[in-house]
């Protein structure tokens, strides 16, 4: 039974992963760390992260930026292996949080979903052999109306995953209202849209000459980042230090 800590246990996510370790087999939650405790959950919460001492395999941490600094502090005295899901973190957070991969095993992903992220080696693949023959690479991506960055993280690394298979030759163009001239053959368009209550979807749409190619991606609910996330944490519970990512945990590799 892989025995685990809940950062930011009252949040949306946090009461989503409660939701569906309660139905795991394999794991459950023995404590939960959040500013508040105004839920009644079937564990104890604690209010203040350094007054936890309930023993656990690892942390799953979906809070907010300044909760972070704490939350690594915690994981380095206790040697708790952790899955970082907050996002916005700043320069000197991402410092620390490599810091602390030195101490412990740390799993930190732009997109927790499963999906997402073999789709992230399957673009690796497909710009091999796509970019290498001229096709235009462009991402859309869609959100809730109350999503406040854009592009989204996982659009970026969607993006990212082709440059980085193509050696970073290309630029990412966001905006083509303000130029009026041709596409460069180097770039990579991102486009956000917001509206309603979309979760998440993603396209990578790959057009060359008489033929597109297309991967999608589309996130039904915010349970697929959760079910990602507790299938990080078991894979990182006993395992060395070092930083981690959701490729790892697909692949049942070790660190990056």
């Amino acid at each position: 039974m892989y025995r685990l800590i809940m950062h930011g246990c009252n949040g949306k996510m946090g009461q989503v992963i409660s939701n569906l370790v309660a139905e795991d087999e394999e794991a459950c939650i023995v404590a939960g760390i959040d500013c508040r405790d105004d839920r009644h959950n079937s564990y104890p919460v604690f209010t203040d992260i350094e007054s936890c001492n309930v023993e656990a395999d690892a942390l799953i941490d979906f809070s907010a930026a300044p909760a972070v600094d704490a939350l690594l502090s915690f994981c380095e005295k206790r040697k708790m292996p952790c899955v970082l899901c907050t996002t916005g973190l700043s320069e000197e957070q991402l410092k620390k949080v490599e810091k602390l991969a030195e101490t412990t095993a740390v799993l930190r992903s732009a997109n927790m979903s499963l999906g997402i992220n073999l789709l992230l080696k399957l673009l690796k693949e497909a710009a091999e052999v796509l970019a290498t023959a001229g096709f235009d690479i462009e991402v859309v991506e869609k959100h809730h109306n109350q999503k406040l960055d854009a592009p989204s993280g996982t659009a970026l690394a969607l993006a990212d995953s082709i440059n980085e298979e193509c050696n970073n030759a290309y630029e990412y163009v966001y905006d083509r209202s303000k130029v009026r001239q041709k596409r460069s053959k180097k770039e990579i368009g991102i486009s956000a849209v917001r509206g309603g209550t979309i979760v998440g979807e993603h396209d990578v749409i790959f057009a060359g000459a008489d033929e597109v190619v297309t991967f999608s991606h589309t996130a039904y609910s915010k349970a697929v980042f959760g079910k990602g996330a507790i299938q990080a944490a078991k894979f990182l519970a006993g395992k060395p230090a070092g930083l981690y990512n959701m490729s790892a945990v697909i692949d049942g590799a070790g660190q990056i």
